[in-house]
């Protein structure tokens, strides 16, 4: 693809103009719309890159006779696999992007007009606006300001490539002659910015459920391994030992928990025996009050007997 004037468009389609960036959580940021193909070697790569290369915009300054007008990127998806057992093995995905950056111009110089001016401003633009996001990247993380990606279709594309999970490697060129000292000098200036930038790149793997199971298998392995070493007397103890004070816990806790449910036994049966006791002495209090004490003498004297032999 190609940065023109901050359009994307397709380089091996050209009718794919005006494209858009969308980002995705699996495929991070892209550009859709854009044409595929599938290679399988160098030679196949080789004429993408000439068949793109003609559709590229080039023009003629007063210091550069081919002068390329915009920004070209060519991404390549790269999946790999191990040779053996290549249906169990993980996938590894990475994303190879080669960026060729239009030059800065300064119209001064290049005696630019019209459509030529109109290019050189994008293109001064979109170059600054990268310098600004490598200046913030170079920070340290502590005191990293926001971002501004999304100022330059340039940096919005390059995003993952910059400042995330990837390693990046930037050529920077100066032209000799004396009188382009001032545009060495920044050329110079943002290299070392750059060279300040901490990436963290990681292996990206797509795993499937044989490979999942496969990785599974070699750990346990391993771990097995590592218990028949020399170590496995001294794990087998500790194991020994755990297992134990396990086993002396759980005894203790049945201990405690039979205690338990006797305690709450007893005092179960404790209540019924006071509600018995209070029923008792409400018949007694009836029989007291009662006119005809002496016919149910016989009577009371019973029921003060049972209620002296539950207290």
């Amino acid at each position: 693809m190609e940065i023109y004037n901050e359009e994307i468009n397709d380089l091996l389609a050209v009718e794919n103009q005006r494209l858009q960036i969308h980002e995705h959580l699996e495929r991070g940021v892209f550009v859709a719309g854009l044409k595929e193909e599938i290679v399988s070697d160098a030679e196949q790569i080789l004429k993408l890159l000439d068949s793109g290369e003609v559709n590229r915009h080039f023009g003629e300054t007063n210091i550069n006779v081919h002068s390329s007008r915009s920004h070209t990127i060519f991404r390549m998806v790269i999946e790999s696999r191990g040779k053996e057992n290549s249906s169990t093995d993980a996938i590894r995905v990475s994303v190879f992007n080669l960026v060729d950056l239009a030059g800065s111009e300064r119209i001064a110089k290049t005696g630019a007009g019209g459509v030529r001016l109109t290019e050189g401003k994008y293109i001064n633009k979109s170059l600054m606006i990268l310098g600004n996001v490598i200046n913030k990247l170079s920070e340290s993380s502590k005191l990293r300001p926001h971002i501004p990606y999304r100022d330059s279709k340039l940096t919005r594309i390059l995003q993952p490539a910059l400042g995330g999970n990837a390693k990046t490697c930037i050529i920077c060129t100066i032209a000799p002659e004396e009188h382009h000292i001032e545009e060495s000098k920044g050329t110079l200036q943002f290299a070392s910015r750059a060279k300040r930038i901490t990436n963290c790149a990681q292996v990206n793997e797509i795993l499937t459920d044989a490979a999942l199971l496969k990785r599974q298998k070699s750990e346990i392995e391993e771990l097995r391994m590592k218990l028949e070493g020399s170590h496995a007397e001294v794990l087998e103890q500790e194991i020994l030992k755990l297992s134990n004070q396990m086993l002396k816990y759980e005894l203790e806790s049945e201990r405690l928990k039979t205690q338990l449910e006797e305690e709450r036994r007893k005092q179960k049966e404790q209540e019924q025996c006071i509600k018995d006791q209070q029923l008792k002495i409400e018949n007694l209090n009836n029989l007291v009050t009662n006119s005809d004490f002496k016919t149910n003498k016989s009577e009371f004297k019973k029921e003060a007997r049972w209620a002296m032999q539950c207290q």
